[in-house]
């Protein structure tokens, strides 16, 4: 089968919803694209404006010429290694929908994780107050504020395309009123002597000399998101070594971080002082996060 043509004319095929999906699924199964076939159909749902189940109550429908163009640049646009979450401007996080772009880091199910370790620790019924640290997108900061309706989220980040991205997720979201987004370099922008419930970060924790050997896909990233220098702990050293500094007696730093970087992470947080500093791991049985807490007294 040839690539769809938007050119009309007596001898050219009919589309349907059941063809370009056939073909794409081949198109990208051939350029290695992840999960070739739901690829093919989250991009087509965009495309069309419609969600994934009414494309199979649709399979016949012919594609006017315009959404097969606007089909055809998604797919150029993923073969060559744009992320689909780029290309349809969102991406699920915790049963909500996060906008993302090229200026944030596209939210992964283990950070979930993190939400979830830290949730276990905020009461329900209670004020908190909650730093987040390397924000990106807002997804955890907006999610605490979210399932935590009584608690009060700042959010830092070092890019001013990453706060924008935030802050409009929160705004969407409607928990912009208690999410405070701040530009600057962790937690520089967060006013003298504020004390919080618990500090989170998904810091970049990528060692340098491994960029280059992720995923296409994964470079498309900001490299600033990912970077962890050298050894991929630089980020952690900082936020470990200046959380106590701002965390309430009891208080609960919570860290999500690399494979294989579990033991050492570990040491940071017994040399930093942190009471009870443990690991958990994330679905694939690695250590993924790591807690410590401030002591009570």
């Amino acid at each position: 089968m040839s690539q769809p043509s938007t050119e009309p004319g007596p001898g050219a095929p009919l589309w349907t919803v059941r063809m370009v999906l056939g073909w794409t699924s081949e198109h990208f199964e051939r350029r290695k694209v992840d999960s070739p076939r739901l690829t093919a159909e989250v991009l087509l749902a965009h495309a069309l404006g419609l969600d994934r189940v009414r494309l199979y109550i649709d399979l016949d429908r012919p594609l006017s010429k315009e959404e097969l163009a606007a089909y055809r640049r998604l797919i150029e646009r993923r073969a060559a290694g744009e992320p689909t979450q780029y290309l349809t401007g969102t991406r699920e996080f915790y049963n909500r929908p996060f906008r993302v772009d090229a200026r944030v880091l596209i939210p992964r199910p283990e950070t979930e994780l993190l939400v979830e370790a830290v949730l276990r620790f905020l009461p329900e019924g209670a004020p908190t107050r909650v730093l987040d640290l390397c924000t990106g997108s807002g997804c955890i900061a907006a999610t605490l504020a979210a399932e935590r309706p009584l608690a009060s989220v700042w959010a830092t980040d070092l890019s001013p395309g990453a706060c924008e991205v935030a802050r409009a997720n929160a705004e969407v979201l409607e928990v912009g009123g208690r999410v405070t987004v701040l530009q600057g370099d962790l937690f520089d922008p967060v006013p003298e002597g504020a004390r919080f419930d618990a500090v989170v970060s998904n810091p970049p924790y990528v060692a340098s000399g491994e960029i280059e050997r992720l995923s296409r896909e994964v470079r498309r990233e900001p490299r600033q998101a990912l970077d962890g220098g050298p050894d991929g702990l630089e980020l952690i050293r900082r936020v470990a070594s200046r959380a106590r500094a701002h965390l309430k007696a009891g208080g609960l730093l919570a860290l999500e971080i690399g494979e294989g970087q579990g033991e050492k992470v570990l040491q940071l947080l017994k040399d930093a002082g942190y009471v009870d500093p443990r690991l958990e791991k994330d679905l694939s049985r690695l250590d993924r996060l790591a807690f410590g807490k401030q002591p009570a007294a």
